[in-house]
């Protein structure tokens, strides 16, 4: 009888549904450099404030945010709605960086490690990371966590079906935190430096990982008896659940100053050598340890109330509503009590030993208690029997085998198969690759055109005859050319709809090789822009596939391509070119660079373009840039892969020299190319051009401005035929400047992100449209494009 009471118990506790981790994703952070953050209470928009160097900082005041998380020098934010991803460096001026958005897959259990920062998706609970190095394994994308929490190098997640314990990063951290929790079933996690804690699905605390200074070495204690948890690099705190204190062990017992005695916390967090709590009598914010300043007695932050939990529209049947959740939330959502529910039960008698094994739970002491557990035998079999029905329902279906999937809008319509370069498309493939994306790509692209308008069919790719568009160039006449593309030339054209077009039309030629070339790239740009949608990519309107004729038909872009306006020679001569003004010019930039963050970052999968330069970069009507021409762009390989193509591609003077050196291609190969184009804006010098003062001999442009970028001289190399920046554009283009400067180094590893460029990018035009001189980056407010 008593062996049946533990294992219902034990069914019980791990049914109980799962949300975030204690301690990871939260309303409160901390880092390194002592600065602490929280989502501030009681306001209409739950704005984040911060401490650091004795003064309160407020960061994009006018944006909410539903949860934060603290790393080694830098914290994250997830935007209200789960959007978009925010950080920002606390040691530098709390510079903000976008690392994330997208409103189509959402994220939610944000973990912020030393360097890596790592989330879940909604729904599929799938972990993803940014920031991360070779050195750090992701996870293979087939586990789905309930809740994840990130360390120095390492980040653990509970997988939602079986509540067990799955680490990745460093190999050797990982792999020995993860063995220390073996099969045993958990309800929460959270990490410190190198070592995890968290409670079991009986309730009790368990730790694993390093135990140099007892961090290891939790209290005797029965089950339920802590609740939030937090850790550092050589401690542990957590909260009662008897009266709201916090006790801490580990650290060489600095940590033992009494600072604590009678204050009630609802959450617990800490850097490396310090920890912060948020009290439950005023919201108030106490930190202490000998990480922090004054930390004898304790520091209470200057900050304003910080929520106790993300207000969310939900009625929180599950646990109840937090007190005080309408006047905290402002009337706009509720605070629900944190899971899991744990029963209000007699504390049990200590078990025998400090850690006991997985599933163990004293024994039930008294009818009462044996009465409740027979109840929650009865609803935990139901249960039992509705999980194993939908398990077979799953199975008899397929859906569990991805039979059945629902598709969002950029979801590839090309299989990526085994190949040696990672599933990417290679320009040498096979000829059954031409054949698998006409099969795949075309067949859903393609439909009659019975005489209706186009315009109801705005993201399908129409099928024209040759004949309609040799009508619609008027015989493909000189007249009517207007550029090349990778692969041919691309003339303008009237459809007989009345719809203005440029056609681009793969060059006519007998050599077999020619003709491969010329179909590798037509199939290459349809099965992209046929899924790509994007205010900052160039739109496919159709194409034409007759014989030995390869066309695409585009929406035609009314002011060119920014190669003409920079270099051609109608606007040479100052004042004459819309382009002559820094703000239009770090405009264009701007959007340029928000295409290719997309490609790489929003993408499924993600995309590098190989070949950007400011010929591919088009200006519509609007005078809004977009990016164009991807005959030569191919699938983003592996995280964890490197990424070698039959042969290098791309334009001299944009080419990343990394790739063309060692043949390894990688995303900041666009980011090279994109620095390039920064520098032709600021100098208005082609990629490469001859200086007439060294005996026209030719020069790069990168080897033209860098040195005087790192000299303080950019006055000397800008663009004379723009007027002198005004003083609010000063800081405009030398941000722009140290962003090409940094975008064209060497090695790949020491260029930026296209998130990184984006986000400076964005505040170089905030600074042209300020009346002052200088803007504080806190202020800046990050908006979705």
């Amino acid at each position: 009888m008593k062996t049946f009471f533990i294992a219902i118990a034990i069914f019980f506790f791990s049914s109980i549904p799962l949300c975030n981790a204690i301690g990871s994703a939260s309303t409160l952070a901390v880092t390194d450099a002592a600065a602490v953050c929280g989502v501030v209470a009681s306001e209409s928009n739950r704005r984040i404030a911060c401490f650091r160097d004795g003064r309160v900082i407020t960061v994009v005041p006018n944006v909410s945010f539903s949860s934060i998380s603290g790393g080694r020098s830098y914290f994250c934010g997830l935007r209200s709605g789960n959007y978009s991803l925010l950080c920002w460096d606390t040691l530098f001026g709390f510079q903000s960086r976008r690392l994330y958005n997208n409103g189509t897959v959402l994220f939610e259990n944000l973990a912020v490690g030393d360097t890596q920062v790592c989330a879940t998706v909604v729904g599929t609970g799938t972990a993803s990371c940014w920031r991360t190095n070779k050195t750090f394994k992701l996870p293979s994308g087939y586990e789905q966590f309930a809740s994840i929490s990130s360390g120095s190098g390492f980040s653990c997640g509970i997988l939602k079906r079986s509540s067990l314990v799955r680490c990745w990063g460093v190999d050797s951290v990982a792999g020995s935190i993860e063995s220390a929790f073996g099969n045993m079933s958990m309800v929460s996690i959270v990490a410190g430096d190198s070592h995890v804690c968290g409670l079991n699905s009986t309730g009790f605390l368990v730790c694993g990982g390093s135990n140099d200074f007892g961090q290891l070495d939790v209290p005797k204690g029965g089950a339920l008896e802590f609740s939030g948890l937090a850790l550092g690099a050589e401690h542990t705190c957590a909260i009662g659940r008897s009266n709201g204190s916090v006790i801490c062990w580990g650290g060489r017992g600095l940590f033992s100053v009494d600072v604590t005695k009678g204050v009630s916390f609802e959450v617990v967090v800490s850097g490396s050598n310090f920890t912060c709590g948020l009290t439950t009598n005023n919201f108030s914010v106490i930190c202490w340890g000998p990480g922090w300043p004054n930390s004898s007695s304790g520091f209470e932050v200057p900050l304003p109330p910080i929520l106790p939990g993300p207000c969310v529209q939900s009625s929180c049947s599950e646990c109840g509503i937090y007190p005080q959740s309408q006047s905290l939330c402002s009337g706009t959502g509720n605070i629900c009590r944190p899971k899991p529910c744990w029963p209000q039960m007699p504390a049990p008698e200590p078990p025998p030993i400090a850690l006991p094994p997985p599933g163990l739970l004293p024994a039930p002491q008294s009818k009462t208690l044996t009465r409740g557990l027979l109840a929650f035998a009865i609803v935990g079999s139901v249960g039992g029997i509705a999980g194993i029905c939908t398990v077979l329902y799953c199975l008899w279906t397929g859906v569990c085998f991805g039979k059945k999937k629902v598709h969002n809008s950029v979801q590839p319509t090309i299989t990526r198969g085994g190949s040696s370069n990672g599933g990417a498309v290679s320009n040498n493939s096979p000829p059954s690759r031409s054949s698998t994306i006409r099969r795949q790509g075309s067949r859903i692209m393609r439909r009659q055109r019975s005489g209706t308008s186009s315009t109801k069919h705005p993201d399908r790719a129409e099928e024209f005859s040759l004949a309609e568009l040799v009508a619609a160039t008027n015989n493909f006449s000189l007249e009517n050319k207007i550029g090349a593309g990778s692969y041919g030339v691309v003339y303008r054209g009237k459809l007989a709809d009345g719809r203005e077009v440029a056609i681009k039309r793969g060059e006519i030629g007998t050599k077999m090789k020619k003709f491969q070339e010329k179909e590798s790239a037509f199939e290459s740009e349809l099965a992209f822009l046929s899924r790509l949608h994007h205010k900052h990519l160039v739109r496919l309107v159709g194409f034409c596939e007759e014989k030995d004729e390869r066309l695409l038909v585009y929406e035609y872009m009314k002011n060119g391509a920014l190669y003409d306006h920079l270099h051609g020679k109608s606007n040479v001569d100052k004042g004459s070119s819309v382009l002559n003004s820094w703000r239009m010019r770090i405009k264009l930039a701007l959007d340029a660079s928000r295409g290719i963050e997309y490609l790489h970052n929003y993408a499924v999968p993600s995309i590098i373009h190989r070949d950007i330069k400011s010929s591919n970069i088009l200006i519509d009507a609007t005078w809004t840039a977009r990016v164009s021409d991807f005959g030569l762009s191919l699938m983003s390989p592996e995280s964890d892969h490197d990424f070698r193509p039959m042969k290098a591609a791309g334009t001299v003077g944009y080419i990343d020299p990394e790739y063309y050196g060692l043949n390894v291609l990688t995303a900041k190969s666009d980011v090279y190319g994109l620095g390039v184009v920064l520098l032709e804006l600021l100098t208005g010098k082609r990629a490469i051009f001859k200086n007439d003062e060294n005996g026209g001999t030719p020069v790069s442009v990168v080897d033209f401005t860098v040195p005087a970028i790192m000299a303080g001289e950019l006055a000397k190399i800008l663009d004379p035929r723009v007027a002198p920046p005004e003083l609010n554009e000063t800081e405009a283009v030398e941000l722009v400047a140290y962003t090409a400067m940094h975008c064209v180094n060497l090695e790949g590893k020491d260029r930026p992100t296209i998130a990184d460029i984006v986000a400076n990018l964005e505040r170089a035009l905030a600074l042209c449209d300020s009346s002052h001189g200088s803007i504080s980056s806190g202020t800046i407010s990050v908006v979705s494009d």
